[in-house]
This record gives C-alpha cells, sequence and structure tokens, in this order.
C-alpha cells in the first residue's frame, strides 16, 4: 500500500461554481506531485484536534500559505505581515509536534520551512526586501519567480537533490532569521536567504523556503515518501 502524506491545508473564502463560501484549501500541485511520487495524499484541515489523525499517517507535509502570527516567536506585528491565521498556526504546531514525538518524516515548504524553525525557538525575518533590498522573492502577485540557489556539501539536502546547485520556483516575502534549537541551514540564495534547513537530531525532517511542488523535480516528495514507507514498516 501507498504511504500517507498528510499535507496541512488552510481555509479560505472560495468561489466556485454557483458558490462563494469558506473552504478548506490547499494548491492541487501539493497533492499531485506526493501522488507521483508513489504516496497517498490526505487534506488536514486547520481545526481543533487535527493533530489526532497523525496516528493514521506516515509522514506529514507542512504546506506554504500566509505569514505565522509574529507573537509566536516573540516579535511585534510589522505592518506588512498577512494572512495570520491563529487556528492554522496552533493546528499545524500540534500536528508537527505530533509527528516529531511519532518519529514521521516531515517536509516543510516555504511557511512550512519557517514553522519548523519557530517551534524549536527561531525568529522570521517579516519583510525580506527591508533585508536584502530586492523582491526577486516574490515580484509580483499571484506569480512564481525563479532563482538559483547554492546547497551546502555533504548536507542530507544536497544529497537527496543530487547535488549543490538548483534553480527553484519562489513566492515569499518573508525568511528564516535566527535558527532554532538543532536547527542548520543547508542552502541560500546568491543574497544569502536561507534556502533550506535540516533538523540535526532528526534524520527525517527537512524544509525548504521554495515551491518544489511548481518544479518538474520530485526529489523531495520521494525522499518524504520513501521516510514514509521505512516509518510505516517500522510500526
Amino acid at each position: 500500500m501507498r504511504p500517507v502524506i498528510g499535507i496541512s491545508a488552510y481555509t479560505e473564502r472560495a468561489r466556485w461554481g454557483d458558490w462563494d463560501l469558506p473552504a478548506v484549501l490547499l494548491p492541487q500541485a501539493y497533492t499531485d506531485r506526493v501522488a507521483e511520487a508513489g504516496g497517498l495524499p490526505v487534506l488536514l484541515p486547520p481545526v481543533a484536534g487535527a493533530a489526532g489523525a497523525v496516528e493514521r499517517l506516515d509522514g506529514l507535509l507542512l504546506a506554504g500559505g500566509g505569514d505565522i502570527d509574529p507573537g509566536r516567536y516573540g516579535a511585534p506585528t510589522d505592518p506588512r505581515t498577512a494572512g495570520v491565521r491563529g487556528a492554522r498556526d496552533t493546528a499545524e504546531i500540534e500536528l508537527l509536534e505530533a509527528a516529531l514525538e511519532r518519529g514521521l518524516p516531515v517536509l516543510g515548504v516555504c511557511r512550512g520551512m519557517q514553522l519548523l524553525n519557530v517551534v524549536r525557538g527561531g525568529t522570521l525575518n517579516q519583510h525580506l526586501p527591508d533585508l536584502v533590498g530586492h523582491h526577486g522573492h516574490r515580484e509580483e502577485p499571484g506569480v512564481f519567480g525563479t532563482h538559483a540557489v547554492t546547497v551546502a556539501e555533504f548536507s542530507r539536502t544536497a544529497d537527496l537533490l543530487g547535488g549543490t546547485a538548483v534553480e527553484v520556483a519562489t513566492y515569499h516575502h518573508q525568511s528564516l532569521a535566527e535558527p532554532g534549537e538543532e536547527v542548520r541551514a543547508t542552502a541560500w540564495a546568491d543574497d544569502g536567504t536561507v534556502e533550506a534547513i535540516e533538523y540535526t537530531d532528526r534524520f527525517n525532517v527537512l524544509g525548504v523556503q521554495w515551491h518544489p511542488e511548481m518544479g518538474e523535480d520530485l526529489s523531495l516528495f520521494r525522499w518524504l515518501v520513501r521516510r514514509a514507507r521505512d516509518a510505516a514498516a517500522r510500526r
């Protein structure tokens, strides 16, 4: 059987057909890539008690989306911080903690990578252009850009990506600032922005600032599914 990969989803008002209602949303690319990599994707809405589903999962993918509440890392809210959803922050933190307790593999994408850092006591830059002096990580609303990333040699990230130089799809305005406990940066953009992290005390937790679901390379998703299959076999 294919390993079950839970993917954190979010709630927004949406329109489809004749309807204009609050909806649980997730870009289809996430589920497509997990399925293509051999996993069975399951959406996890940001509701109370969502972490109870973790005992039925083999892996967890923390998806991208709106900004994390800066209060979670002890900072005042910058006026440009947007899309904060307290219920989502709470649900995803609980999901992550439950997944770590069970030893499940975790992949964080964009916001998901940032959450991996925040739960370990790390902090975020709330508006990256103020730091790097350009808008290259999110040039146009609703349009993914691309840029080069350099990956640390001999890191797990480089090993699974098959090299130390990759071109990635990007769309974010926040970034990792201070790394949390046992959090190691393993990839950077040319302007120094952290683009990937690993937990040094966990062999199966990775995060990337870019959006691999928007590219053709399935390496990260295959890694997640492979680790999830191993986790299922251990139970």
